[in-house]
């Protein structure tokens, strides 16, 4: 296995088409836009305030996060390194690889937290405990 970084994720620029009258357009394609096969997508919304979500790593899974409406605050942590990351435009991407510890918090009011993701799901590619992933990642 590959040892991932905190400083192998980062934020991608997803085009923004934009008309005057009509508003903005982004789109988003596979292998192009986002460096992988978009398998599964997913939105988390609805998020009381004070909540986090994520709190946990994927042993293959790669993702980009947007926040498609609203905003909030993604934790990534390597083991070694933790880096922070506030998402608040619907044409930004936070690309997550796997092996990284993630949490989700600060959610605004109405936020909408869109993934991409570059499988379907499977409970085995999940770290839910966080010794266990340092263990993983000693590996």
């Amino acid at each position: 296995m590959k040892r991932n970084s905190v400083y192998d994720c980062t934020i991608i620029e997803l085009d923004k088409h934009h008309s005057a009258r009509k508003g903005n357009i982004t789109v988003v394609e596979n292998n192009y836009t986002v460096p992988f096969e978009v398998k599964r997508t997913y939105y988390l919304y609805d998020v009381p305030g004070g909540e986090s979500r994520g709190g946990h790593a994927h042993k293959e899974l790669s993702q980009l996060i947007v926040a498609a409406s609203g905003s909030f605050i993604v934790t990534l942590d390597d083991g070694n390194i933790k880096r922070t990351f506030l998402l608040n435009r619907p044409n930004q991407g936070l690309y997550i690889v796997p092996g990284i510890w993630r949490t989700l918090d600060d959610f605004s009011s109405g936020a909408v937290c869109m993934v991409l993701a570059s499988e379907g799901y499977s409970e085995n590619d999940y770290i839910r405990d966080y010794e266990d992933f340092k263990n993983y990642i000693k590996r």
